[in-house]
């Protein structure tokens, strides 16, 4: 099982409960096809450094997932057959990257409790 990253910008006019739809139906494709969720981030409606179909911002999200190639296969062309996702990347972690992913959520976590506390 290879562990994958796909970072993928929603376009700006769906609503909250559109947005968490669509990511909730490409993290059931990926189980669907074999793979396992392994982490899920939503960043959040972020300034684009380009215009994309002449859109300015995007909702940002990050999934971490295990799976076979096929998955990302499937995985992205649903991305490229859905009007929703403006754009989309997908890349295979390596050891290096799959230690960062990990002190990177460490340390998400120690700040969301020091800002509870």
């Amino acid at each position: 099982m290879n562990s994958y990253e796909t970072v993928f910008i929603l376009t700006p006019v769906l609503s909250e409960d559109q947005a968490k739809e669509a990511v909730q139906k490409f993290e059931d494709e990926i189980k669907s096809f074999g793979g396992k969720i392994k982490h899920s981030e939503k960043w959040g409606l972020k300034k684009l450094a380009y215009p994309i179909q002449k859109k300015t911002t995007g909702f940002y999200f990050l999934t971490e997932f295990e799976g076979p190639g096929e998955v990302v296969a499937n995985l992205e062309l649903s991305m490229k057959r859905d009007e929703r996702v403006m754009r989309f990347l997908t890349v295979k972690m390596e050891a290096h990257h799959l230690t960062y992913a990990e002190k990177r959520r460490a340390k998400m976590k120690e700040k969301s409790t020091a800002v509870e506390a």
